[in-house]
């Protein structure tokens, strides 16, 4: 029987939060000082890093004995991928493409709809819904997932498959050129979260304040480092191991599990309602301190929750609908 960690819900919500609170900063002009908004919340952009380890952990969670055991069909598997991703993605690139309706947001559009962008040399060059570059990222993963579960059939292997991938990113950076958006580049993060399932029972057992003490010691040497990638993979495999240790309410909750089940969503549609509240000028209606931050950080992050649960249930009617007529029909 699976096991669910409801903690890793709370991680999900954190990471979509910083990166919201990120992008608000980025795309802003506040005057604020300081090194909580100057250092701690541009550092916020490493979340997608934690996102990938919690992705790889996530779907080992719900795959991987399956894959191990033959017992699962693959394009049962990769169907469920494109109907979990692809219709709320694709009305997003669709409102995109409408309001620019330019050659080039078609091809980008284009590449958007079939998911297959993440294999685009640099995927982050796609102007349409542009953060989703990550979600062209998880996808190559999702088709290279069968292979990544022979990469961590044993502990052993997985260790060493880690230190390659560690080896392939810096050779990326320095050499290639990659860039997060880059399977290769990216690796090692999805690999911590294949290295944490293979540990999960043994972590399980951990006392709380030794994980707590794993992520505080973690962030210490993040930012001491200057937010190396070796401290960023400690960071985010660290606040894994302590949601799989911890499951209290901290971290599982009916808040955490609520943004944490829509927190692609946000992910996703956040600079769309950031775009449309700077428009009502609501991201400058209070001045330009922490107040109006502040706010505008909640205008986003409430108008992408609703915005994420009302066209999620549009499409979910859609598809009730299309399912009844595709049965009368077959019926006749």
């Amino acid at each position: 029987m699976k096991k669910y960690y409801g903690s890793v819900n709370g991680l999900r919500m954190i990471a979509c939060i910083g990166i919201v609170m990120m992008h608000i900063a980025e795309n802003s002009e506040y005057q604020i000082q300081g090194f909580l908004y100057g250092t701690v919340i541009p550092s916020f952009t490493d979340f997608v890093f934690l996102f990938m380890t919690l992705s790889a952990f996530g779907m080992c969670c719900g795959y991987y004995d399956k894959m191990m055991k033959g017992k699962i069909s693959l394009p049962d598997f990769y169907g469920r991928r494109f109907k979990k991703i692809l219709p709320f993605f694709s009305v997003l690139v669709l409102m995109d493409v409408a309001m620019s309706l330019t050659p080039g947001s078609f091809c980008e559009g284009f590449a958007d709809l079939t998911l297959m962008f993440g294999f685009l040399p640099d995927p982050r060059s796609i102007s349409v819904i542009g953060v989703g570059w990550f979600l062209g990222l998880i996808f190559v993963f999702y088709i290279c997932f069968p292979f990544f579960c022979v990469l961590i059939e044993s502990k052993r292997r997985a260790w060493f498959v880690l230190g390659l991938s560690l080896i392939w990113h810096f050779i990326c950076l320095y050499y290639f050129g990659a860039n997060r958006a880059n399977i290769l580049y990216s690796a090692c993060f999805f690999l911590a979260g294949g290295l944490v399932y293979l540990y999960r029972e043994q972590i399980e057992r951990w006392n709380q304040w030794a994980a707590a003490g794993l992520v505080l010691a973690a962030a210490v040497v993040y930012y001491g480092t200057g937010r190396n990638t070796a401290a960023c993979l400690v960071l985010s495999a660290s606040f894994l191991v302590y949601a799989v240790a911890v499951q209290g309410k901290l971290l599982n909750n009916r808040i955490t599990k609520f943004f944490g089940g829509i927190s692609m969503e946000i992910y996703l549609s956040h600079m769309v309602i950031f775009r449309l509240a700077e428009k009502l000028k609501l991201t400058s209606i209070l001045g330009d301190g922490w107040g109006q931050y502040i706010f505008a950080v909640i205008i986003v992050l409430c108008g992408a929750a609703i915005f994420s649960l009302v066209l999620q249930r549009i499409l979910k009617e859609l598809a009730a609908k299309a399912s009844a007529a595709g049965k009368k029909t077959r019926g006749m």
